[in-house]
């Protein structure tokens, strides 16, 4: 199979980065040293892969796709260098990798690039960074901040584990087949300390899910279920407020005053 005639996969969503400039200003942006441990998540033909191969030591690399793992295979030297993991990364724990700095990156599948990226939320004590291109409505949101529209249960999920930051838009011709939307850069570096104590991490998902699931509604109406308005008053948080208008730190008061109440109760 010759890769040039490889037609993508609808089913693995798979769009392939060709534009030779955007794929070296990722490189430049991910910055690999020779002695780090890089872990590629789709390398599809191998756009990032090969370039990035350049710059390490080794590079371990996650492909569903068993064909273009096959590909890459042929098409590398030194097999060595070069590990190959046929995995769905939804499924791969990355603690398997004994290492306590990880550098992931990737082109993620936009159709699971939200799962993924939760996915790797529970292995952040071992990641140091993560570089992805993402669809650029999704880097907006994770990026957005408090009063913005696109601010919602994602931007607050990653933002209270990570520093996140947008790095460039991509446009569409970078990439076989042309996607319909454009796309993103975007850089996370898991906190090693967060900046607000969290009891219960489940509990923030709860409320953070609940706040969200319709906007409109005040934070008193969308918590009833959860917290009474004179929790969330004695809180320092104005029930009439909407999701959208409160801060990450609120979010977590929230989740904390949840945990509490439930503990008592059990």
């Amino acid at each position: 199979m010759n890769s040039d005639n490889y037609h993508a996969r609808k089913r693995f969503g798979q769009n392939f980065l060709h534009d030779q400039n955007i794929i070296q200003r990722i490189v430049d942006s991910i910055n690999p040293q020779n002695h780090e441990y890089i872990i590629e998540i789709g390398p599809g033909k191998g756009a990032l892969t090969f370039p990035l191969l350049n710059r390490v030591k080794k590079l371990n690399v996650i492909e569903i796709d068993k064909d273009l793992a096959a590909k890459l295979r042929t098409n590398i030297e030194d097999k060595n260098r070069l590990i190959i993991h046929e995995k769905d990364a939804l499924d791969l724990d990355f603690s398997i990798f004994n290492h306590t700095d990880l550098r992931i990156v990737g082109n993620l599948p936009y159709n699971i690039s939200t799962p993924i990226l939760f996915h790797l939320l529970k292995y952040r004590e071992c990641i140091k960074d993560m570089t992805f291109m993402l669809q650029k409505e999704v880097v907006e949101r994770i990026c957005a901040n408090s009063g913005n529209k696109k601010y919602g249960r994602l931007s607050i999920m990653l933002q209270y584990y990570c520093d996140v930051e947008s790095l460039f838009n991509v446009k569409p011709e970078a990439f076989i087949p042309i996607p319909k939307i454009e796309s993103a850069l975007v850089k996370l570096i898991p906190l090693s300390h967060p900046r607000h104590e969290l009891l219960d991490h489940e509990c923030l998902k709860i409320i953070v899910r609940e706040s969200f699931s319709q906007r409109r509604k005040t934070i008193r109406n969308a918590l009833k279920k959860y917290l009474d308005e004179s929790t969330i008053i004695n809180a320092g948080i104005a029930p009439e407020n909407r999701a959208e208008n409160l801060e990450v730190c609120d979010f977590i008061t929230l989740a904390n005053c949840y945990h509490r109440m439930k503990t008592n109760i059990l």
